[in-house]
């Protein structure tokens, strides 16, 4: 029962320009390959960490990341991040891009959504994270056959909109590295799924601790990148609350090289009035039963996306609730594109989010499930297909939101009433 199951892991939450980053020639580097006795990164003192837990797994996958990217040298690839990507998808993305580039791999970071959370735009801002929006506009204009692969960080490929066309143009699959819960069979060059690890950030400060890059305090972009896992790894570990052993050990690497400071401008980026209004939404249209909160906030811009799970995160502070669901409709003027949006958030230990949001939902024709979640949070898009559009009609629209928001409640009230009517007649 989904109530009193194991707490596993998922959700990708998060307006950059595009951006052409000249290419500079990277010269090549010959690299040893990683020994058994799990090497780690300096400090510059000499001193070396070494990961006591896991030990094996960690110096396995490490060589084999490390065989794949020897594998590869002098080729182009591409980095795909899920539609909205969080602290922590682009933190690990920009760590791959400098692994990467020892073996004179060309890494390109991509994203269709935006970046509307005002941490992750600071965060972009702030540490000139080399991530590129593609909309699929954008894709029609570039040559693919110029990339040799693609790389899919923090997801599975399940949350983006950019796949399908990548797939279409042959470009294979060479690497996954992820903490979520299988979404769905991969067939790639190297894998590293662990929905045991609370955060992506941990496993890549593994790789870096075991040898796969020498962490410089001197060389700022290191500094940066070692800042963005740090914001990742405490994103998706709830400040660090819901922590493991090893998110711990890798926080306290990473404290080594990392920017308080920097990091602190991120945290404190204000949240815009726009965000304010649908946290005001939400507080106004819930329900609450079961010590669930439930609330649809209606019709949002695509640039506001990510307010929806900043109101999740404030309803679960509510007294007497321990879940809180929120949810709307997300419309994107330059395609006429429009999507059911929803984030859940849950303080209670024994409520699996992947597991309550996938019982809830389901999955479309293909198969693919319509959310997952992580420990405490979990998240759900739900194309609308052909009823997307035609909103100026606002009798019309009205309509369409009373349908949508009637049947996301009573999805979710089967399931926090099994025994009761959720929509009464």
């Amino acid at each position: 029962m989904y109530l009193n199951s194991p707490v596993t892991q998922f959700e990708g939450l998060s307006l950059t320009k595009e951006t052409n980053p000249e290419e500079s020639e990277i010269e090549a580097i010959e690299l040893p390959l990683l020994t058994r006795s799990t090497q780690s990164s300096s400090n510059g003192d000499g001193g070396m960490y070494v990961p006591q837990r896991g030990n094996s797994l960690i110096t396995q996958k490490s060589e084999e990341l490390q065989k794949a990217l020897l594998g590869h040298r002098h080729e182009r690839q591409l980095v795909i991040l899920q539609d909205f990507p969080d602290p922590d998808a682009l933190s690990c993305a920009w760590a791959y891009q400098l692994i990467a580039q020892q073996y004179d791999i060309k890494c390109e970071i991509i994203y269709a959504g935006t970046l509307s959370h005002q941490e992750n735009i600071a965060l972009v801002k702030l540490t000139n994270l080399p991530a590129q929006r593609w909309t699929m506009q954008t894709l029609k204009t570039k040559d693919l056959s110029s990339y040799h692969g693609f790389v899919l960080i923090d997801n599975q490929g399940t949350t983006s909109q950019l796949l399908p066309a990548v797939q279409q143009a042959g470009i294979p699959l060479m690497v996954v590295i992820d903490h979520h819960s299988l979404q769905t069979e991969i067939k790639s060059e190297f894998v590293d799924v662990r929905p045991y690890v609370r955060a992506t950030a941990t496993i890549f400060t593994q790789y870096l601790q075991a040898g796969l890059l020498s962490l410089d305090s001197s060389i700022s972009q290191h500094v940066k990148c070692a800042t963005a896992l740090m914001h990742g790894l405490r994103s998706d570990t709830n400040r660090l609350m819901q922590a493991q052993e090893e998110d711990f050990m890798a926080a306290g690497y990473l404290s080594r090289f990392y920017d308080a400071q920097l990091l602190n401008a991120i945290l404190q980026a204000n949240r815009s009035k726009r965000v304010m209004d649908v946290i005001e939404r939400s507080l106004k249209n819930r329900i609450v039963q079961n010590n669930f909160s439930i609330a649809g906030v209606g019709y949002l811009r695509y640039d506001d996306r990510d307010a929806i799970p900043q109101a999740a995160d404030f309803l679960v502070t509510e007294e007497n609730v321990h879940t809180a669901v929120v949810y709307g409709i997300v419309h994107d003027e330059d395609d006429e594109l429009e999507v059911v949006i929803g984030s859940l958030r849950t303080t209670k230990l024994t409520l699996d989010p992947d597991e309550f949001i996938k019982e809830a939902f389901g999955q479309d024709s293909t198969g693919r499930f319509f959310g997952g979640g992580r420990t405490g949070a979990g998240g759900f898009e739900i194309p609308m297909g052909f009823l997307s559009g035609s909103n100026e009609n606002s009798s019309y629209a009205k309509l369409k939101w009373e349908v949508f928001d009637a049947q996301i409640k009573q999805k979710l009230l089967r399931l926090v009433n099994p025994k009761d009517n959720p929509i009464q007649s």
